[in-house]
């Protein structure tokens, strides 16, 4: 194994990554944003009042993409075992 299977790995980790963790990162981005424009709008400040819906649609999200974020990990994990299997 020399550096650039290293790289790769770590390119594909990176890769696994934020596929895994880009979806629910921009359901609590979009919702973020509609929450702070309706408290622009509204001129409601309530501090607490992003905390619930964030959190509602984050669990949701999370629960939607369960299995695509499942399957991404285990693909990932079965190529990394394929390699260190081929080196020894």
């Amino acid at each position: 194994m020399n550096e650039t299977d290293v790289l790769e790995i770590g390119r594909e980790a990176m890769w696994v990554i934020l596929k895994i963790s880009g979806p629910i990162m921009m359901a609590g981005l979009i919702i973020g944003l509609i929450i702070a424009l309706f408290q622009a709008l509204t001129t409601i400040q309530e501090m607490t009042l992003t905390f619930v819906p964030k959190i509602i649609v984050i669990f949701a999200a999370i629960i939607i993409m369960l299995p695509y974020m499942l399957s991404s990990l285990s693909q990932f994990t079965i190529s990394l075992y394929e390699r260190m299997s081929s080196i020894g």
